[in-house]
């Protein structure tokens, strides 16, 4: 408690009721939290089993789970919960099967097989692609805003609003059939449970007596609702968060949860963490100054004992090219006068595609460099499909994998074919595959769908049998049985993308060809499916382990990271802000997203913009980012454009680039 300030301890203590701490950007609110567990077990007569605390991501829980760790022996801290939100309403259904309507071993569907079932279900409207796109996020947000299908239905103005509405009862009357959920019922389903079964809310509320919740600004109204039932009257809450760092209104984050606060629990206490460990004085006084151009229901400043710093750098460069380079050229410059490691820069963008000339520019100089936020080469659906068929071949009793491809491609298995299958196979306590051959199946279905159930059953069996003598030559006989290079041409958006596509299941074939050739024994199909498992959590891994190189990532997925050195660039109108939040008139969730970029820099922050930039193949001018022009002058140096470079700086930078073409050279 003696490393806590003031407030931090205050917050600490507080235990007479609920509590919002609002924590600035670097103001150590994951300390408070880890502090206030370790006193809640030690001094305020709370057991650890009785605890729960969660936050959004996995690696917060983590890093939460660690720090507790050590302020804690085992004993005393065991049945602590500390997990993401979704784990959480995860652990209530999985202890609540019944009431939820679900069986065990029910299966979590991801963005991609949320898309498929879509795309099955609709397929009678030949809805395109775009407008089951649409419907996906739709359904999203009904469901993190509590609206069931009737509702939905009934609220629906026009034809598409009927169209959604009615694609949602079917989507979550199927997903019922796979015995099955996606990532919003998560919440959805305990929120339900909690609401509707007193019996059961009241067991929940004695399971947990205290909850503590990280990063409240991203709170959407399903898990604000979550966190409401599971405190109940008791009020033993205590929330953290910062409205000046709400960045996901897009995917449902209410940063107004904060002021529901005090209408729901009117003897919330406010404490403000305002002292900031990361950042210099200029930083902050930049971020503060360009933040208070926004509305706030609680006003902070944040202030640090850090001095005042360098100066931020705006430069103006000619276009992504010049951008790139000038950037690059800067941190072999860092390199070379403070011997720095990689990993201390960080390059910030506002979207993925202005990645692409740094990449060039980094690997050009040999500099090695880490995406982070880039989609996993396992992730991708075609991946997916390849290895689920390989999962399926190795373990017929793998229904997640059966759901994700017995349509895949179409084989007209329609959902009541399924849905009489799943039944069946519950009522016989087996898997999906294995209830396709026993007899009893054929006095539920008719002919047809009963014998393209068979007939896949009796092609996926012998391609498996076939599996032990050459692996790999199965993989490509199936793809051939399948024309699955057919089936990605049907279903991409373009010629280029379908080549994409198919150019990752060439890759993932090299992979098994790789491992097969690397074991002289040889590897069976079963080994090699494991070690591909292996290599997708590996590969996970990596990117919160990235070592010593220069990060790049979005604006989005740097929140809650801090670097010694950051660039934020692409500092331009129709950039940041984005094109698509100015003309809906969001300027202030843009400006959240600058705010955060800038709080990220702990001791030098650049930020660039291109007089010229190429956008759909043409090359257009671009306007500084209005956010520039909010900063305060006195803290800025502005280059380029005019702005002329020192004698000193020039000889700075040539010996930085000889010292890199050294480097490079191996002199």
């Amino acid at each position: 408690m003696n490393d806590l300030n003031p407030r931090q301890r205050e917050a600490v203590r507080h235990l007479d009721g609920p509590l919002l701490v609002l924590a600035g950007a670097g103001s150590g609110k994951t300390r408070v939290i880890t502090a206030k567990i370790a006193h809640l077990i030690e001094h305020g007569g709370v057991a650890a089993r009785h605890i729960t605390a969660v936050t959004f991501t996995n690696k917060a829980a983590r890093e939460m789970k660690g720090r507790v760790g050590k302020l804690l022996d085992a004993e005393a801290g065991r049945g602590l919960s500390i997990s993401t939100f979704h784990t959480l309403g995860l652990n209530i259904l999985r202890r609540e099967l019944k009431a939820a309507g679900l069986r065990a071993g029910f299966s979590i569907f991801d963005e991609q097989d949320v898309e498929q079932l879509l795309r099955e279900l609709a397929k009678k409207n030949e809805a395109d692609k775009d407008t089951l796109q649409r419907a996906r996020w739709q359904i999203s947000a009904w469901k993190n805003d509590l609206i069931d299908p009737d509702t939905a239905l009934s609220n629906a103005t026009d034809d598409f609003g009927g169209f959604y509405a009615a694609l949602y009862g079917a989507y979550q009357r199927a997903l019922r059939v796979y015995n099955a959920v996606d990532f919003d019922d998560l919440i959805l389903l305990p929120v339900s449970l909690l609401r509707t079964e007193p019996a059961l809310r009241e067991r929940w509320q004695n399971r947990i007596r205290y909850l503590l919740v990280d990063e409240y600004q991203d709170t959407n109204g399903a898990q604000y609702e979550l966190v409401k039932l599971l405190v109940g009257v008791r009020g033993a809450l205590t929330v953290v968060g910062d409205d000046d760092q709400s960045i996901y209104a897009w995917r449902g984050a209410r940063p107004e949860n904060l002021a529901r606060l005090r209408d729901d629990f009117p003897r919330l206490h406010v404490i403000k963490l305002e002292q900031n460990y990361r950042s210099t004085g200029r930083i902050l006084r930049a971020a503060n100054t360009l933040i208070a151009n926004n509305e706030h229901v609680f006003e902070k400043r944040l202030w640090s004992e850090l001095g005042p710093g360098e100066l931020l750098r705006v430069v103006n460069c000619r276009d992504e090219e010049d951008e790139a380079e000038r950037v690059i050229s800067e941190i072999i410059q860092q390199r070379f006068n403070s011997g720095a490691p990689y990993s201390s820069f960080a390059i910030l963008y506002r979207g993925n595609h202005q990645a692409r000339p740094f990449e060039k520019a980094l690997r050009t100089q040999n500099i090695p460099y880490f995406i982070s936020g880039g989609t996993s080469f396992f992730s991708r659906s075609e991946v997916k499909d390849v290895m689920a068929y390989l999962r399926l071949i190795v373990n017929p009793d793998d229904d997640s994998a059966f759901l994700r491809i017995v349509n895949t491609p179409r084989r007209e298995i329609g959902t009541s074919t399924l849905e009489t299958l799943s039944h069946y196979a519950a009522e016989r306590r087996c898997s999906l595959f294995q209830a396709i051959d026993e007899l009893a199946l054929g006095e539920r279905l008719k002919a047809r769908p009963l014998s393209r159930l068979r007939e896949f059953s009796a092609w996926l069996s012998h391609i498996g049998r076939s599996s032990e003598d050459s692996p790999v030559d199965t993989v490509r006989q199936l793809l051939s049985d399948l024309d699955y290079r057919d089936w990605i041409d049907q279903t991409s958006g373009s010629d280029k993308a379908a080549e994409r596509r198919w150019e990752n299941v060439e890759d993932l074939i090299g992979w098994l060809e790789k491992l097969r050739a690397d074991e002289k024994r040889g590897e069976s199909l079963g080994h090699m499916v494991n070690h591909l498992s292996l290599m997708d959590i590996l590969e996970r891994q990596d990117e919160e382990e990235s070592g010593d190189r220069v990060v790049l990532m979005t604006l989005h997925g740097a929140k809650g990271l801090e670097f010694p050195h950051v660039f934020l660039v692409g500092m331009e109108e129709e950039l940041l802000p984005h094109r698509s939040s100015i003309e809906e008139d969001n300027i202030a969730e843009e400006r959240r997203l600058a705010y955060v970029g800038l709080t990220r820099a702990q001791r030098t922050l650049v930020m660039t913009c291109a007089e010229r930039r190429r956008r759909a193949g043409e090359l257009v001018r671009c306007e500084p980012s209005r956010f520039l022009q909010e900063l305060p002058d006195d803290d800025l140096k502005w280059e380029g454009r005019g702005a002329a470079m020192s004698t000193e700086e020039k000889q700075a930078r040539g010996k930085a680039s000889l010292a890199g073409l050294k480097a490079m050279l191996g002199a």
